[in-house]
């Protein structure tokens, strides 16, 4: 006997049915993290993606994450929340955490209080009736920050969080390139990403490999802190336990240790943002030697106009000319072939430039 003919009605109606069931599945599967167990006894750190969220791209780049286990922070324009509030809810639904990055990422600095003001509470608000949750950490823009930016962020509840390693998608890194990047992450370390770059995206199952193979895992930014711990809340297997200084510390330094071998012993990288009247410098300390590096001090020259406002990561004396940066509380430990992340905010008068040469605790670094 023939089988009996379905109608056409009912026949589209099974089918619509098979599909919504088929598109259901597939958004509850990319939208759980892996539930895997994993080793993180190598500690945590905090992947972050700015400029978010983007119709082009949030989607994308939340299904890699989940696909790979992994969850980050995204630090969104408020602009961009406001235009995609469905993706911002996306995020948070992904297992994401949300910050605030402006509300037209803008160069804070130049702004009055006011403006600096309307800025970041535009974006609490946008974030807050687009995902429910208010949020608690702020990226500045460029990582342009001041001690009236600071007071700003503290008023409103805000912890200001920059990063240690910049994966220079942003300047047209590769996938690779951004994978190496994040190959230099310690424990409690942020890195600087964006969502926005094809590469990027791309570069999240390499990155999660790598992690995985350094027995880390990407966990939360702390709000008291703002370094990476365990998503729930618990502190990094090591310290810190302060916020990076802005002035220097008033205490004895501690003892430092050298480089051995010489010339070559030590690598700088150097990377600048600038425009009409300042600039922020990322700088990337890599022990090249055999040995552990113990308490440490960075000596470089700053070219002629350039003076230092703020920094991160480390204490900066005097602020032009000759200038010294002494390690921070929780980073004076630079481990065989690790690397520590600094950077500070300046002034310049028209010269941009970096400075010619650095000596780690004494001994001169070769310049990447």
């Amino acid at each position: 006997m023939p089988p009996t003919r379905l109608s056409r009605r009912t026949a589209a109606a099974l089918a619509s049915l098979a599909t919504a069931a088929a598109a259901a599945l597939t958004l509850t599967v990319a939208a759980t993290p892996s539930s895997a167990a994993a080793d993180c006894s190598g500690g945590y750190v905090g992947l972050t993606y700015d400029d978010g969220p983007n119709s082009g791209t949030t989607t994308a780049l939340l299904n890699a994450l989940t696909s790979a286990g992994l969850r980050a922070t995204f630090f969104n324009i408020g602009q961009r929340v406001q235009q995609n509030s469905a993706l911002a809810r996306a995020q948070v639904s992904a297992g994401m955490w949300v910050g605030n990055h402006s509300w037209t990422h803008p160069h804070l600095p130049q702004m009055s209080s006011q403006q600096i003001t309307s800025e970041l509470t535009q974006t609490q608000q946008a974030i807050q009736q687009a995902t429910g949750q208010t949020p608690r950490l702020f990226r500045p823009p460029y990582g342009e920050t001041n001690a009236t930016i600071r007071s700003i962020e503290s008023q409103l509840g805000l912890t200001e969080v920059l990063w240690d390693v910049d994966s220079q998608d942003w300047n047209g890194a590769s996938t690779s390139a951004i994978v190496q990047a994040a190959g230099r992450l310690q424990n409690g370390q942020v890195i600087l990403m964006h969502d926005g770059y094809q590469t990027t995206i791309q570069a999240v199952p390499q990155i999660a490999s790598n992690l995985a193979s350094r027995n880390l895992c990407a966990g939360m930014i702390s709000t008291s802190t703002g370094r990476a711990v365990a998503p729930d809340g618990g502190n990094p297997t090591t310290p810190p336990t302060t916020r990076p200084p802005t002035t220097p510390p008033t205490t004895t330094p501690p003892v430092t240790t050298p480089p051995p071998g010489g010339d070559g012993a030590c690598r700088v990288g150097y990377t600048v943002s600038a425009w009409n009247t300042g600039l922020t410098a990322s700088i990337t300390i890599t022990n090249t030697s055999s040995a552990a590096v113990n308490g440490w001090t960075l000596a470089f020259t700053l070219p002629s106009g350039q003076t230092i406002t703020s920094g991160w990561n480390a204490s900066y004396s005097p602020s032009s000319g000759a200038v010294t940066a002494r390690n921070a509380a929780y980073n004076g430990s630079i481990a065989p072939s690790a690397s520590v992340g600094i950077g500070f905010q300046a002034t310049h008068t028209g010269n941009t430039g970096r400075p010619a040469s650095f000596t780690l605790n004494g001994t001169a670094c070769t310049v990447a």
